[in-house]
């Protein structure tokens, strides 16, 4: 069960996914080291922020039996919780380094992980720009190429790392998304509820994120 405050309130969901483990720097449930250090050619920013134990890490396992819908909502709320924990640390020494990452484990039958994370990647997406906010999303196994097309270590996990946008560079891997680009460009945190205009049920927000633009083919 998950329970996120939003609007000075909790919300608390179906028991979709089971809390493995709570935030920590280095999780037993998942193998991060090995990975991690196969990223850090690829991302400047990573030896620097486990070295000043700012990149942590929260374990979910989806409760047998859920379905789709909840597991969706119940990783939404968790994105929530992680970028609403990054908030403040961005506007501190060294903030740029903070990062959050949500784990997602177990089964849901009719979809696989990368299915379930869609959704709620697009809508955090889309919410957090606004205040500087980058999310990514990394399905187990998945095969991907960086910009200068150099192999990326396959996750072997699925998760949403969540951290603190950089302004100069995060643009550029926005292309497909030219508004996504622009808001994060411009970016300032200001303190606002992202949800302000947005009810922060599940329903409403999955129905607000599908009738944004979809990313432009490359």
């Amino acid at each position: 069960m998950i329970t996120t405050p939003v609007d000075g309130a909790s919300r608390p969901t179906a028991g979709a996914l089971r809390l493995a483990e709570a935030r920590t720097e280095n999780p037993l449930g998942v193998d991060t080291n090995g990975y991690l250090a196969g990223l850090h050619e690829h991302c400047p920013f990573l030896r620097p922020s486990t070295r000043r134990g700012m990149t942590g890490w929260t374990v979910y396992e989806i409760t047998p039996g859920s379905h789709r819908y909840a597991v969706e909502a119940e990783l939404f709320y968790a994105g929530v919780q992680a970028a609403e924990w990054v908030r403040p640390l961005m506007g501190r020494p060294y903030g740029v380094l903070a990062c959050e990452n949500v784990v997602l484990l177990g089964h849901c039958e009719g979809a696989d992980h990368c299915e379930l994370l869609t959704w709620p990647h697009w809508a955090l997406k889309n919410l957090y720009a606004q205040v500087g906010i980058m999310f990514g999303k990394f399905a187990q196994g998945a095969v991907e190429t960086g910009r200068r097309g150099q192999s990326i270590p396959p996750p072997p996990f699925s998760f949403l790392p969540v951290r603190a946008g950089v302004r100069p560079l995060d643009p550029k891997f926005l292309e497909t998304t030219p508004d996504l680009a622009t808001a994060l460009s411009v970016a300032v945190d200001d303190g606002r509820d992202v949800f302000e205009h947005i009810p922060c049920e599940w329903k409403a927000v999955r129905e607000w994120a599908s009738s944004l633009p979809l990313p432009q083919p490359r």
